[in-house]
């Protein structure tokens, strides 16, 4: 279960979408898999420790040992982070199924990205936005993902066509 990250506060807890994310990946995760292993994929952003380390804590006291919880730090963005959850899975012999745990308007570009690296993709949606957000900001979001899924699409063609990804 790849967990992608979203902000981390200044306080270096959670936003409310990178816990919602890691709630539905437990969630998910539990009924679907005797054992799921865990992937939170995460830079440190521009305040406290890594999003994947948030999220790892927030499975750990949840209960997840860390035996399951595999971290990945160097992803700073949508792209970085598929190509070394990519090469982290292919190095401990996962080919697949996986899923993606992201918020809604996310969560395509997660799946194609995932599925063009060749790792079969499930999305796990996430309750979505809160519901305290403006309406201007929700619809920046979605609209955000117009230009970024196909640039990013493009570039996944493209590392693979060179033997990148």
């Amino acid at each position: 279960m790849i967990i992608f990250g979203a902000a981390v506060r200044p306080d270096g807890g959670p936003s409310p979408a990178l816990r919602d994310r890691v709630l539905a990946a437990l969630r998910h995760g539990e009924r679907l898999s005797p054992q799921p292993l865990y992937l939170p994929t995460g830079a440190r952003g521009r305040f406290g420790p890594e999003e994947s380390a948030v999220m790892a804590a927030i499975l750990s006291e949840a209960g997840v040992p860390a035996t399951r919880i595999v971290q990945e730090t160097s992803g700073t963005d949508t792209l970085s982070s598929v190509l070394a959850c990519v090469r982290l899975l292919r190095g401990i012999g996962h080919a697949g199924p996986v899923l993606a745990a992201s918020s809604p308007y996310h969560l395509p570009r997660c799946v194609a990205l995932l599925r063009l690296a060749g790792l079969p993709a499930r999305p796990v949606r996430t309750c979505g936005m809160p519901a305290s957000r403006r309406w201007t900001k929700r619809w920046y979001w979605r609209l955000r993902e117009v230009p970024a899924l196909p640039y990013d699409v493009a570039l996944m063609l493209w590392y693979r066509l060179t033997g990148r990804a």
